[in-house]
């Protein structure tokens, strides 16, 4: 049996592109590509796939049924998928930094047009459109306006607590509307793995990695078995949960901010606390509205094409 997946050349093109979108999601701090996903209409094969490597996966592979193991797993999906993502990683992490560092405000309106956009996408999967669902989308964006808002904790350095920290990050690559690397500033762990990261084979850098990397593959395990349990059991609350949590997040893709409270780590900058303020109305107001409806119609745009493919 051959691995679920794209078939042809053209399907196996269309994925990376996706996985491309992804990718250069994720490189934005507050942006996810559990969004994307969700976007592109692949967040149910997304995770289908994470959830393949199952106990089934473990046996074959172990009993060296490699061919069973392999057509267990949604490999096809995957490599197409990642090597997308990587690609845009790769190629576009120069350039959103730039770009941030540069032209925050229309980088920014770019995105709250596509997360924007996003919500409607999405939310057209609501079925019922009901107060149940209708609540659960207040409570789903109460929680993320909330969640994204937060200022970072201190917290402990422990063997258990880091085990934690890459459980609930590694969530967020198919959380919708909430980063990885948010997460783990709000935890107060960013600059504690990104510096284990720089000198990986330093005294105990290589136990304190080995812990985060278990950490999350129990954690997307796990969450990936509940969100699949979640949108087969109660479809439409749980999708609606998740549009919830992109129009909470729109509160950290407003274009207009005041920074209140920073630090630098690694050399960059950070913020820890900021406000979002009212735009100036001139010409780069204009701009940033252009760049608004830009994103909303290539969400769009993306939304059509994939539900004639």
């Amino acid at each position: 049996m051959a691995s679920p997946g794209p078939r042809d050349l053209k399907g196996a093109a269309l994925l990376c592109v996706k996985g491309f979108c992804m990718g250069g999601a994720d490189i934005i701090p507050g942006v996810s590509g559990g969004t994307i996903a969700f976007i592109t209409g692949i967040y149910g094969q997304l995770v289908d796939a994470i959830r393949s490597f199952d106990m089934t996966f473990a046996r074959r592979l172990f009993s060296f049924d490699l061919t069973g193991a392999l057509a267990e797993a949604h490999l096809r999906f995957l490599v197409c998928l990642l090597l997308g993502i990587l690609t845009a990683v790769v190629s576009m992490a120069r350039v959103m930094h730039y770009l941030l560092n540069n032209h925050p405000v229309e980088i920014w309106s770019l995105f709250f047009g596509l997360i924007l956009a996003s919500i409607y996408v999405v939310g057209r999967e609501i079925k019922p459109f009901n107060a149940v669902n209708g609540m659960c989308i207040v409570l789903g964006a109460l929680f993320s306006y909330w969640l994204v808002g937060i200022i970072p904790v201190t917290t402990p350095e422990n063997t258990g607590f880091i085990f934690l920290c890459g459980a609930i990050a590694i969530c967020a690559m198919i959380l919708p509307g909430i980063s990885g690397a948010f997460l783990l500033l709000m935890l107060g762990k960013y600059e504690y793995i990104t510096g284990t990261l720089k000198a990986p084979f330093a005294d105990g850098n290589l136990l304190i990695l080995g812990t985060f990397v278990a950490g999350a593959a129990v954690g997307i395990v796990v969450f990936s078995r509940l969100l699949h349990y979640l949108l087969h059991r109660w479809h439409a609350a749980t999708v609606a949960v998740l549009t919830g949590f992109m129009a909470g997040a729109l509160r950290k893709v407003w274009p207009w901010k005041e920074v209140l409270e920073s630090v630098v780590i690694r050399g960059k900058l950070h913020v820890l606390r900021e406000q979002n303020i009212l735009p100036h109305m001139d010409a780069n107001l204009l701009v940033a509205a252009s760049l608004v409806l830009a994103g909303a119609a290539a969400v769009l745009l993306l939304d059509r094409v994939s539900r004639k493919s």
